[in-house]
């Protein structure tokens, strides 16, 4: 394929070079007249892992070049990868400068282009909040050519996952390789590019490529931080961190892995809560930092109140609870978000009753019964004896719970209204329907 790269930062250059390497025909644009000279020279403008080499043989070999001239590159390729940065402003905010200058010199190329030469796909490969590509840019796209996006040119979103030191390595044996396409023509342009290489390939919509990104940046700044805190904590209570860590990563099932990576509701329990309480106040006792342990019980306080968040919003009072105990399966209620869900609401006088077939109040023994009659004493006049109960009495339904019971009985159409915090087996199917409200979807 004939490609443009525009950016020949690390990005744009290891990408223009690999691509070269798999056998297109790559043009790479700069701004910079040293970056475009030292291309055309076989050298690289960045220092890299084999990249060196790769542009080497590539520029010999006749499949790159470099120019400072967008409409030349434009008018000579059938794709062009947007490879720009995109930088902090003062205020932490995103700067989209660089992303909406060249958008407009592509948009004024494609204009000069004509239809005659073929359908482009522009395809934007830096780094940009979702809604950047179809808020601001596509619009920009639009109004140069003088035409329809996804009609008369491509647009997609592949946002790369290139570590600096090791991105050649990473482009030709990538973890994964997301397109985000604005309609399947766009998105096929962009697999080709990338075809024989491994990995999955994800084809979502623009605004979920755009996120990705962020998901991935946003992890590894958590576990990056989440190991120093607590090898500062082991090092100040004198234990080992990294042998601490070596068992930790062991665990493929709890640790390493997909659990607990769903949005979901907020956790409670015996344990977690307890422990992490305990955790942070020995760092505070050692006089240890630890910023992100100290904040996960607030940022837990926090998604839970977005759910009576959700409940205020309807402007209902009749509610209904299904799920109270902290775990499907358990009638173990200490520390249970449902429970301190169902005390907010009831503080904030909210008509409220609950169904959970796994507990009774006659059942309840020890400490359970003990943090029950402390935290929510009235649960005997809340508790309903079934879901036909509650769904007789509410006029918004919270669903704490995947209880076969309960989900086979939901109600469509908007009456009562449904707040999901478990995320439903039909959740997307009811997104379309009035009267359903995702916590976090």
């Amino acid at each position: 394929m004939r490609v443009s790269v525009l950016g020949l930062g690390y990005v744009g250059c290891v990408s223009a070079a690999c691509l070269a390497g798999l056998g297109h025909e790559v043009i790479g644009v700069d701004v910079n007249q040293v970056k475009v000279d030292l291309v055309n020279d076989g050298k690289a403008p960045v220092v890299e892992e084999r990249i060196g080499e790769l542009v080497t043989e590539a520029v010999a070999a006749g499949t790159l070049r470099a120019t400072g001239d967008v409409r030349e590159a434009i008018l000579n390729s059938d794709v062009s990868l947007v490879c720009v940065g995109t930088p902090s402003e003062s205020n932490g905010s995103l700067c989209t400068t660089y992303l909406e200058r060249v958008t407009e010199q592509i948009g004024a190329a494609l204009a000069d282009r004509g239809a005659g030469s073929g359908r482009h796909t522009v395809v934007f490969r830096s780094t940009m909040l979702p809604g950047t590509c179809l808020n601001l840019l596509v619009p920009i796209l639009e109004k140069y050519v003088g035409g329809t996006a996804g009609v008369e040119f491509g647009v997609a979103v592949n946002p790369e996952f290139l570590r600096e030191g090791t991105s050649v390595r990473d482009f030709f044996d990538p973890p994964k390789t997301v397109i985000g396409e604005l309609e399947p023509a766009s998105g096929d342009a962009v697999a080709a590019l990338y075809d024989g290489l491994p990995g999955e390939v994800f084809r979502v919509p623009v605004p979920t490529a755009e996120a990705i990104k962020y998901a991935d940046n946003a992890f590894h700044g958590l576990k990056i931080g989440f190991a120093n805190e607590l090898g500062a904590v082991c090092q100040a209570l004198g234990v080992d961190s990294h042998q601490v860590m070596d068992v930790f990563l062991a665990d493929r099932k709890l640790n390493i892995s997909p659990a607990y990576l769903r949005p979901g509701f907020a956790f409670g329990g015996s344990c977690l809560p307890k422990d992490l309480r305990s955790l942070v106040h020995a760092a505070q006792r050692a006089d240890v930092s630890v910023p992100i342990l100290s904040h996960v019980l607030p940022s837990n306080s926090d998604h839970l109140q977005r759910a009576v968040e959700l409940v205020e919003r309807t402007g209902k009072r009749r509610a209904g609870l299904f799920g109270l105990s902290f775990k499907p399966g358990t009638d173990d209620l200490r520390e249970s978000p449902l429970v301190e869900l169902a005390e907010r609401l009831f503080g904030k006088g909210y008509d409220l009753r609950i169904y959970d077939a796994n507990v009774s109040l006659s059942r309840l023994l020890g400490a359970n019964r003990e943090y029950i009659e402390t935290r929510l004493p009235h649960l005997a006049q809340l508790l309903a004896g079934s879901v036909e109960e509650v769904l007789e009495h509410a006029e918004v339904c919270l669903v704490g719970t995947s209880d076969p019971a309960v989900l086979s009985a939901l109600p469509h159409g908007g009456s009562p209204v449904i707040v999901d915090l478990v995320h439903l087996p039909d959740a997307e199917a009811r997104r379309a329907e009035p009267g359903y409200v995702g916590l976090a979807w």
